[in-house]
């Protein structure tokens, strides 16, 4: 008998309970375990929590605890398995470990991405195929049904991101007892798929959503993720027969056998159609902290609503990545920690490179006039922040010993102790939350939002048509709002120069979102960026301060990793699976 993990979970593993939510949300509500499919689907309420379930598991690729060890109070998300960070507890083995090192194999891999996504694509083929029967008004079937196609093409897009053409099973539902003969989709095939469920819920829904349904699948969302499908669909990865090579059974798996330059246009058009909205802006914060340019850019994240978020993962009131990142002396556990390499990638607050002569860069203060997204992304030497219950701040110094001068105790946060890079993530902590003492956010993680799109668009219309008009404002919009002054970027840049500006953009603005891993890849530039020595950096005092980076880890990268592997076990239960090139 062949399966899938699609056919291998009962009903009642599906109806989740939910953790407890003091914000409303439509993912307040709580079920039993002990319901079966009849009185499921005959309630009205069972019926929309059972729907509600689905839209737990959609942020579960960029989890920054999604390669959590079992029993371990550490994890680490795509960030560890990148150039971004260095994993926790790096020694151990784990997802994360697989890809930074270059030993992942389809015997090991995670096999997280093909099982959730599976799961979730079978259980909104049940939701779909009991509609009919559920005791909602038509007004809202019309509505549910749409969310459903939306959450079952969320699934299939990230199944595409992780392996390149996957099988579509369309409204089926596979029981235990079936015979599955399994084969893969063409990567057409998919993207297709994909973009009609999304055209078609989109069609129904509500721009956005507020209140209670704040979260729910909207038109707006559909649109981000069509421009998003697109942008991959575009990229040097999926065209050409990918890495196939000559295998052109393969070749149509993973990517279009051919290249064709109206991708981009296409990619450029979704984009701006989701611009063209006006239903979203860039955060720009320039009261709560006068003079603080970019601080937009830190409080986007710590609002459960605002007008940049198009689609988030929904959560009660939390302690979440302050538990996670946040140094070990406000009570953090061991997230991943930034390499220096991503430091030295974020510019002067100028614009310039560090390594422009005209920078002003100072090595001896490296951290002063930087773009204000370092300070909101990192935690580094010296970073200030606030105590708990004063309103002054105080300074973070991550000592790399306890002989400096003058004599100070060596700090539980300094680096070989408590983080081995010297540096913290910072993106998204609340700096007004202490874990280890009271206070909580209402936080929301960001699964698009409009930054994103804004960049989209710009990467994809460069392709299409050259650094435009349009391309020069849409990269000086998030460098305005993130701070850099001036913003505005060289005239005369020709779309080679525009490619990398853009490039290095997404990877200063969207750090530790869990895009830097997937970026690389669509690019096809991972052997250049994963195949390098990562650093840290020591603070040494006394007397003056005296900064030296040190060796951490070299990454390691292989071809066949542009795609991850199909899990081994899936293979065994369904040889018609082909395997993804060079694994």
């Amino acid at each position: 008998m062949k399966k899938l993990a699609i056919s291998a979970l009962l009903f009642f593993g599906l109806v989740a309970v939910l953790s407890s939510c003091k914000k409303t949300s439509f993912l307040d509500q709580t079920v039993t375990s002990s319901l079966d499919e009849t009185t499921t689907f005959a309630d009205s309420s069972n019926a929309m929590q059972f729907l509600n379930n689905i839209y737990v598991n959609i942020g579960f690729a960029t989890d920054p605890r999604r390669f959590t060890q079992l029993g371990a109070n550490w994890a680490g998300g795509l960030e560890a398995a990148c150039d971004e960070a260095e994993g926790p507890n790096a020694a151990s083995t784990n997802g994360f470990i697989q890809f930074a090192t270059g030993s992942v194999n389809p015997a090991i891999v995670p096999n997280d991405a093909w099982k959730i996504c599976y799961t979730n694509i079978r259980a909104v083929n049940q939701f779909l195929k009991h509609i009919p029967v559920i005791p909602f008004n038509s007004a809202l079937k019309i509505q549910v049904k749409a969310e459903a196609r939306f959450l079952r093409a969320w699934y299939y897009t990230m199944l595409m991101q992780h392996y390149g053409g996957v099988p579509l099973i369309g409204d089926t539902i596979y029981a235990t007892a079936d015979k599955i003969e399994v084969k893969r989709n063409t990567w057409r095939e998919c993207v297709n798929y994909v973009l009609t469920e999304l055209d078609e819920a989109g069609a129904v829904l509500p721009v956005t959503w507020s209140g209670a349904q704040y979260g729910r699948a909207s038109k707006g969302a559909c649109m981000a993720v069509k421009a998003r499908v697109l942008l991959f669909a575009a990229s040097p990865l999926f065209n050409n027969g990918g890495l196939a090579g000559g295998n052109a059974e393969l070749a149509a798996l993973v990517a279009y056998p051919d290249a064709d330059a109206n991708r981009w246009k296409l990619a450029a058009d979704a984009a701006k159609a989701v611009i063209a909205l006006n239903a979203y802006q860039l955060v720009v914060d320039s009261t709560s902290k006068p003079g603080e340019l970019g601080f937009g850019f830190q409080s986007l994240f710590t609002k459960r609503y605002n007008t940049e978020y198009i689609l988030n993962r929904m959560m009660g009131d939390n302690k979440y990545l302050e538990s996670l990142w946040d140094v070990p002396s406000r009570g953090g556990s061991g997230g991943s920690y930034p390499y220096q390499e991503i430091v030295d990638a974020f510019p002067m607050s100028n614009g310039l490179n560090i390594t422009d002569p005209a920078s002003g860069y100072d090595p001896n203060n490296p951290y002063q006039n930087r773009d204000p997204r370092l300070g909101y992304t990192i935690m580094h030497d010296s970073t200030l922040r606030v105590t708990f219950g004063t309103n002054q701040p105080s300074p973070i110094q991550l000592y790399i010993n306890t002989s400096v001068t003058p004599a100070v105790a060596s700090s539980g946060d300094a680096v070989y102790k408590g983080t081995p890079t010297g540096l913290y993530i910072y993106k998204m902590v609340d700096p007004n939350v202490i874990n280890n003492s009271v206070g909580n956010t209402t936080r929301v993680l960001p699964l698009i939002r409009y930054a994103e799109v804004v960049l989209n668009f710009a990467e994809a219309a460069n392709e299409a048509y050259g650094p435009t008009a349009e391309v020069y404002q849409s990269m000086e919009a998030i460098r305005q709002r993130a701070g850099l002054r001036p913003w505005q970027l060289p005239p005369g840049l020709n779309r080679d120069q525009m490619r990398a500006l853009i490039q290095k953009e997404r990877r200063l603005e969207l750090a530790f979102e869990g895009f830097r891993f997937w970026d690389v890849r669509r690019w096809m530039l991972a052997e250049q960026t994963e195949n390098q020595l990562m650093h840290g950096m020591e603070v040494n005092r006394g007397p003056g301060v005296v900064y030296k980076p040190f060796n951490v880890r070299k990454h390691n990268f292989t071809k066949a990793m542009y795609l991850w592997p199909l899990p081994l076990s899936e293979i065994a239960k369904s040889p018609e699976l082909l395997q993804n090139p060079l694994y």
